[in-house]
C-alpha cells in the first residue's frame, strides 16, 4: 500500500507539472501577443527565443560536455527548425486565435506520427485532422472567416515543428541539455536578424527587455522544466495523450486574457485535431508492435 500511494503521488505530481506546463505556456504566449504593437511577432519572437536561450546556457552550460561534429550538425538543424516554427507560429497569431493556432500547429507533430504506420485505424485519425482543418479553411457558408495567411502560417508552424522532430532524434546522441541550450542558441542566430529588422533598437528598451524575459521564463524555460518533471514519472502515451489537450488550453487562455472568441465551428475543429491527437496516441504502442 505504501508503494501504490508513492506511485500515485507521483502520477499526480507529473499529471500537475504537464498541466502547469501547458498552462505556462498558453499564458505565456498570450502575454507575447500583447507586445505585438511594440515589436511586431518577429521582435517578441526574437527576445523570447533570445531570453530562453541564454537561460537554458547558464542552466546547463553546455561547453562542459564534448561535441562531435555529427551532433553538431544535428543540433544546428534542430535549433533552426526550432527558431523557424518559433517565428513562424508567433507570426500566424498576428491574424488568428491562439487556440487555433495551436491547432493548426499540432498536424505537424500528427503528421510525422501518423507516417510512420500505414495501418488502417491511422486513415482514422488523418480524417479527423483534415476535418477539423476543412472546418477553418475560409470557404463555403460555414466559412469561418479566418485570414488565410495567418493559416498558412500556423501551417508552415507545423511543418517547421515536424521538422523539429526528425532533427530532435537526429540530435539524440548528444546530451539532452547540450542539445537544447545549444539547440535554442541556433534558434536566436535564426529569429534575431528578423527580429531586430523589424522592431530594430526598440528591441534593446529596459521595459520590453523585461517583458522579453519574462516571456521567455514562462513560454520556454518553465514549460520544459515543467515537462522534464512530467516525462520522468508518466508513460510517454499518457504524457501525448495530456499534451493533446494544449490546442483546448490554448484557446480557453485566448478568451480569457486576450478575449478571443471561437464559433462553434472553430471549437469542433479543434475538437476535431485533439481527437485526431490522442487517437494517434492511444495506438501508437499497437503500431510498434505491429511494426
Amino acid at each position: 500500500m505504501p508503494l501504490t500511494r508513492i506511485k500515485q503521488s507521483d502520477t499526480l505530481i507529473a499529471v500537475l507539472a504537464l498541466i502547469g506546463s501547458m498552462a505556462s505556456l498558453c499564458i505565456g504566449t498570450s502575454y507575447a501577443k500583447s507586445l505585438f504593437a511594440a515589436l511586431g511577432a518577429q521582435g517578441t519572437t526574437a527576445l523570447r527565443v533570445g531570453f530562453s536561450a541564454l537561460i537554458l546556457l547558464c542552466v546547463w552550460r553546455p561547453w562542459r560536455f564534448a561535441l562531435s561534429a555529427a551532433n553538431a550538425r544535428a543540433i544546428a538543424l534542430y535549433g533552426a527548425a526550432l527558431g523557424a516554427t518559433n517565428l513562424l507560429f508567433y507570426m500566424s497569431l498576428r491574424t488568428i486565435p491562439l487556440g487555433l493556432a495551436i491547432a493548426i500547429e499540432f498536424t505537424g507533430p500528427l503528421a510525422v506520427a501518423i507516417l510512420s504506420s500505414r495501418r488502417a485505424i491511422d486513415f482514422l485519425w488523418i480524417g479527423c485532422a483534415v476535418s477539423g482543418l476543412l472546418l477553418l479553411l475560409p470557404m463555403g457558408e460555414a466559412a469561418t472567416h479566418l485570414d488565410p495567411v495567418g493559416i498558412g502560417f500556423a501551417l508552415a508552424a507545423g511543418v517547421g515543428w515536424a521538422l523539429y522532430i526528425v532533427f530532435g532524434q537526429m540530435a539524440g546522441n548528444a546530451h539532452g541539455g547540450q542539445a537544447t541550450s545549444l539547440g535554442l542558441t541556433m534558434a536566436a542566430l535564426v529569429t534575431f536578424p528578423f527580429g531586430f529588422a523589424h522592431a530594430g533598437t526598440s528591441m534593446f528598451t529596459p521595459a520590453l527587455l523585461l517583458s522579453g524575459l519574462a516571456v521567455g521564463l514562462m513560454s520556454s524555460a518553465i514549460p520544459y522544466s515543467l515537462e522534464m518533471v512530467a516525462l520522468k514519472r508518466l508513460p510517454r502515451r499518457t504524457f501525448g495523450i495530456l499534451l493533446s489537450l494544449e490546442p483546448a488550453m490554448g484557446a480557453l487562455a485566448g478568451l480569457v486574457f486576450l478575449h478571443e472568441q471561437l464559433t462553434t465551428i472553430q471549437w469542433v475543429a479543434v475538437g476535431a485535431i485533439i481527437v485526431a491527437s490522442i487517437g494517434c496516441t492511444v495506438t501508437a504502442k499497437g503500431r510498434k508492435q505491429a511494426e
